[in-house]
């Protein structure tokens, strides 16, 4: 487990006093909880995707209708990708090492204050970056395939879609 994670979670738990499943309505990605994620993650060598919702939020709903819903999108994640899904606002339990917190003191452990929130975790764990808000399905495409091909490690976002002939406003 990377060690990073575990000295944020740690930092959060001091300073405050299981598993959420979600399927999509299409049944089309399969979506699992973060401790399981994580595993997958490190046997498969992909990157992972962390969407993090709630269940009253408007935009998160929405993304899932517009944006996970998306044949291009779809096909993307399921080839590259390990997906979960955090209720930012859920008690269920995740285990990390021997920690346990909740759905929701990882979400503010990453810092999360909006919704929906997109986290993008190397394969064993350690934090790339997080895109906040909505996306459409295809500036999320661009967003997937940045991250993925490493483009995030040797060019800012602007030029990665300048690169790749996308028009950047």
């Amino acid at each position: 487990m990377n060690s990073l994670l575990v000295v944020l979670l740690s930092a959060f738990l001091l300073t405050s006093g299981g598993s959420n499943m979600s399927q999509p309505q299409n049944g089309e990605l399969k979506w699992t909880n973060f401790t399981e994620g994580l595993k997958e993650a490190s046997a498969t060598n992909k990157k992972v995707l962390v969407d993090v919702y709630t269940d009253w939020c408007g935009w998160c709903k929405k993304m899932e209708r517009d944006t996970y819903s998306n044949g291009e999108v779809e096909n993307y994640l399921r080839d590259n990708y390990v997906l979960v899904r955090l209720n930012a606002e859920s008690s269920q339990e995740e285990t990390i090492d021997t920690m346990h917190v909740t759905d929701a003191q990882l979400a503010t452990a990453f810092g999360v204050n909006g919704y929906p929130t997109t986290i993008f975790l190397t394969h064993d764990g350690q934090p790339i970056t997080a895109a906040p808000g909505y996306m459409g399905p295809q500036e999320f495409i661009n967003v997937l395939k940045y991250i993925n091909g490493d483009y995030y490690k040797k060019m800012k976002f602007p030029d990665y879609l300048k690169s790749q002939g996308v028009s950047v406003k």
